[in-house]
């Protein structure tokens, strides 16, 4: 077994997105080559309703899926091919665009106002860049949970761990998502396929992933030039961004931690991206583009 490296550890940056939501983003719009098949991951958490009420209105993917979970209040979304519902706390949207749709998603806090969820883009590989549209909505309920003798909590949203499988079927790039929980104290191992690259985004808690580099058995957590530490209390943001290897370890804090740990098959393919439409050449971005303007963008009804 061989530890993942940590490339280096980011933290989310505050930008707004949609009709005026307030959110941080922990990358997107920039080189994906070290993120591949991803493009995009963006943590929407807000508690004052005027941070994120105007939501995101009528806008159009193409090339891409987008993948939305939601931990607290409420996501409605409709779409062009006349689909439509609402996210609550614990559900999962995968959403392919493929050929393209238009489509909003308009969210709603809870009882006290507070609204919590996630999107990631994943890139299509060219030969499904036109594919068919199509929803995954999976209830929060259908998301398998697997609890070890430790007590740590395992959801797993896609892909397969400790013997579960999650709900979302016939995803490209053979992705894991899963969100994890470690209580107080506890140090865990998680694999993760060599083939893949892998992120974890810490959002709840404190703790330390232990770097390649860090002697056998020690987890660093002293200050310097090589130091591969996340300390991430309630209420930050931060990703940490594995390089290659086949096993993620972390020591969780005082309080525990929680953390999404999401990893994917890179596709290797150029990207040309505008926005939330993604292709492979600029020939074919204009062609997007000009489908829009002319009314032609939406191939399936």
């Amino acid at each position: 077994m061989s530890i993942r490296g940590i490339k280096r550890i980011v933290e989310a940056t505050p930008t707004m997105e949609g009709a005026g939501v307030k959110l941080r983003r922990a990358f997107g719009f920039g080189d994906t080559q070290e993120t591949d098949p991803f493009l995009l991951f963006d943590d929407f958490r807000n508690e004052r309703p005027a941070d994120y009420i105007a939501g995101f209105p009528w806008h159009p993917h193409r090339g891409i899926e987008t993948i939305t979970y939601v931990l607290s209040g409420t996501v409605a979304h409709g779409d062009s091919l006349g689909n439509s519902g609402t996210l609550g706390a614990g559900d999962v949207q995968w959403m392919t665009a493929g050929s393209g749709i238009l489509h909003q998603e308009m969210p709603q806090g809870d009882a006290q106002g507070r609204m919590h969820g996630f999107q990631l883009w994943a890139n299509l590989p060219s030969s499904l860049k036109m594919t068919r549209p199509r929803y995954q909505d999976v209830k929060g309920g259908d998301v398998p949970e697997v609890v070890d003798d430790d007590g740590t909590r395992v959801r797993v949203v896609v892909g397969e761990f400790w013997g579960k499988r999650g709900p979302v079927e016939g995803i490209a790039a053979d992705p894991q998502y899963l969100d994890i929980t470690v209580p107080a104290g506890r140090r865990k191992t998680f694999q993760v396929d060599t083939r893949r690259h892998a992120f974890a985004y810490v959002f709840e808690g404190e703790g330390s992933f232990r770097d390649a580099s860090a002697p056998s058995g020690v987890l660093t957590d002293q200050p310097g030039p090589i130091e591969r530490v996340v300390r991430e209390r309630t209420g930050n943001r931060s990703l940490v961004l594995f390089d290659a290897g086949d096993e993620v370890t972390v020591q969780a804090g005082e309080n525990g931690i929680r953390f999404l740990l999401v990893s994917g098959k890179p596709l290797e393919e150029p990207v040309a991206w505008y926005g939330p439409i993604v292709m492979n050449t600029s020939e074919e971005l204009r062609q997007a583009i000009a489908d829009l303007q002319s009314g032609t963008f939406i191939r399936e009804r």
